[in-house]
């Protein structure tokens, strides 16, 4: 899950390249034994200038090269950073990788980003994105307003679970299986029998192509279906694939319409697949050779190319709206959209997750970014607007990125990814109404940075502010 995070810095712009300086020594230390002498000049784009950008520029932030007299970051190198000298013992090379850093921005409490029912047990499940955790609660759980959160009944965690950045889960509706979906860090689906806990290793694993976000399944086929972000497919394994058995079909291509694909549902009333596109499109070529490097183990797409694969040669991308594409559960290859779910009466803003209430024909809609969940029918077609929306301050819906339509109980969870709690009202909920029960995973109060796999972080020197890419 893409997302760019603006924090404040309270040490000032020099604090923060010190560090950045910092720690950059640290590492080259712990790579080379000794640091590398400084980059020469090569009159390309190299490192940000901290100068202020002339008034008539306007909100842009330009590039300069390193060489240039007035880089800050590159006089920061230059003159505090020399390379060390020969005689730099092992021990203070130690030490200094033991520095403590002068801050840290992080989320101490967990973050809700899927949710799921097990109505057997009557528990409700969550992943934990911010610490690498899923959690069990007592379906009726509700935390107290004066309470710091609620403990969880169990909790499956550590270096064995081989899970990460879990963004969706399924629970097997006969035995309470768990089903976990890595996406951003780990190539891997762990599946975890009822009542593990702790570190527990999964009962199996099925490798994945790296992004999956979404999974579905058709009981009655006994098929598990997972939506690709960057490679814009739909894979379909057997329920009991595992390690690296290959998809029995892939559902890929430019007519299919799917562009960076998170959520997926599937109705067993009408035998259909739902998706949902944030709009990004990465295209890929074939590699020049016209062949492909390689053991294939996650799939075909359209004219042979393969799934998952790193070895593209780099296409184009363009932008669309976002959208809900609609398939037959069994539609593979190139397969266009039976209808599509799209327009400004919408209100789609990156729909996350989606959900099916195949009783009453009718579809949930995490919309992130807007802090809203939007229920379309289940046959809706075109730029319709959503027939409800569930939204406003007294919903305590912020950053939804998971809904779960419970049938059983006739009840709507929210996983609210921006405020550490996840929510439950009733089927048919709409407008600004209170959630019947609330489980939150840390105090009230608490700040949300909503920081998940940070990769890249700059520093805005008009504003003073730190940009990380999530």
């Amino acid at each position: 899950m893409a997302r760019v995070r603006l924090f404040r810095n309270r040490a000032g712009g020099l604090g923060i390249l010190a560090l950045l300086a910092l720690i950059a020594t640290v590492v080259l230390w712990g790579a080379g034994g000794q640091l590398r002498p400084a980059q020469k000049a090569t009159g390309q784009p190299q490192l940000v200038s901290v100068e202020p950008l002339p008034q008539a520029d306007g909100e842009r932030c330009e590039w300069e090269p390193a060489s240039a007299a007035n880089s800050s970051l590159f006089a920061s190198f230059q003159q505090q950073f020399a390379p060390p000298a020969a005689d730099v013992t092992e021990a203070e090379k130690l030490a200094a990788s033991r520095r403590k850093p002068i801050r840290v921005i992080n989320d101490p409490w967990g973050a809700f980003s899927a949710v799921a029912v097990d109505p057997i047990h009557n528990e409700v499940l969550m992943t934990d994105e911010n610490k690498f955790r899923i959690v069990a609660y007592d379906r009726l759980e509700n935390t107290p307003p004066n309470a710091k959160l609620s403990e969880p009944k169990r909790m499956i965690h550590g270096e064995d679970t081989e899970i990460e950045f879990q963004c969706s889960l399924y629970i097997d509706p006969a035995n309470g299986d768990i089903y976990a979906v890595n996406n951003d860090t780990l190539g891997k689906m762990a599946v975890f029998p009822h009542g593990a806990n702790g570190n527990a290793k999964p009962a199996r694993y099925l490798n994945t192509p790296m992004a999956t976000f979404g999974v579905a399944v058709d009981e009655r086929t006994q098929e598990l279906m997972l939506t690709v972000q960057d490679d814009a497919a739909v894979v379909t394994f057997k329920k009991t694939a595992t390690g690296k058995d290959s998809p029995i079909r892939t559902l890929q291509g430019p007519r299919t319409l799917m562009a960076d694909p998170h959520g997926i549902a599937y109705n067993p009333k009408t035998d259909q697949i739902y998706v949902s596109n944030w709009g990004s499109v990465n295209v890929h070529k074939r590699p020049a050779s016209g062949k492909y490097s390689g053991t294939l183990n996650r799939g075909i797409g359209r004219d042979n190319w393969p799934v998952g694969r790193n070895d593209a040669v780099p296409g184009s991308g363009k932008f669309m709206p976002p959208s809900i594409t609609v398939y037959p559960r069994d539609a593979s290859w190139d397969t266009p959209p039976i209808r599509v779910i799209q327009g400004p009466r919408t209100q789609l803003n990156w729909p996350t997750a989606l959900s099916i209430d195949h009783e009453r024909g009718e579809l949930y809609v995490a919309n992130d970014p807007v802090d809203s969940v939007l229920v379309f029918k289940a046959d809706a077609n075109g730029d319709v607007a959503p027939i409800r929306v569930l939204k406003g301050p007294k919903t305590l819906i912020k950053n939804p990125t998971s809904v779960f339509a419970d049938l059983k109980n006739q009840e709507l969870w929210v996983a609210n990814f921006g405020n550490h709690t996840a929510t439950v009202y009733k089927l048919g909920a709409s407008g600004d109404a209170p959630p019947l029960r609330v489980i939150r995973s840390g105090p009230i109060e608490a700040p949300a940075p909503m920081m998940g796999n940070p990769h890249t972080l700059t520093w805005d020197s008009k504003r003073d502010e730190l940009l990380v890419a999530n």
